[in-house]
């Protein structure tokens, strides 16, 4: 009798845990995609490129995490050039960040309007994290919308990673 307490006590122990590590996981890697400008984009005229996100649960398959978390915000926002690697993301006069959930309901969550000429391979965004953007996160076929404006035309298609990192609370229910 004593074991088959002990063993439920450790099952139900397990069964929380997970839950609480599955939220500190979620909320500290980041959604990512690789959003293509192409070449042809005019300079001085609003453009978007779309592409479709990927969050570690994705990557490994866990299809459930997103039940263990709430209160989702966007800690921090980037675009990082992917190709070529030196490219300097100087080349945007602003950028606007947005997800887009599976009904294609679409939620700012980051933006820079004055980005320097000479910033380099990586740009830091401005977040906003005014709200609580749970329905966007908790689907499977989250995508990423950049708007852009170039300053200038550009010699060649240029890709960029875009990373969303999230914070949250763990869902105790």
């Amino acid at each position: 009798m004593k074991k088959a307490i002990i063993i439920l006590i450790c099952i139900i122990s397990a069964n929380m845990g997970c839950g609480t590590v599955q939220s500190i996981i979620k909320s500290t890697f980041p959604y990512t995609a690789t959003l293509v400008v192409p070449m042809s984009s005019k300079s001085n005229t609003t453009i978007v490129a779309t592409s479709t996100a990927s969050s570690f649960d994705q990557i490994f398959g866990n299809q459930n995490g997103a039940t263990y978390i709430k209160e989702v915000r966007v800690a921090s926002a980037r675009l990082d050039a992917s190709n070529p690697s030196n490219q300097n993301l100087g080349v945007f006069k602003s950028v606007k960040l947005y997800i887009i959930n599976d009904g294609g309901a679409e939620v700012m969550v980051a933006s820079r309007s004055d980005v320097s000429e000479n910033i380099g391979n990586n740009l830091v965004l401005d977040v906003d994290n005014s709200r609580f953007i749970d329905e966007y996160v908790k689907g499977n076929n989250l995508r990423i919308k950049l708007e852009y404006v170039l300053r200038n035309n550009l010699t060649s298609d240029v890709s960029v990673r875009a990373a969303i990192n999230l914070s949250s609370s763990p869902n105790t229910k």
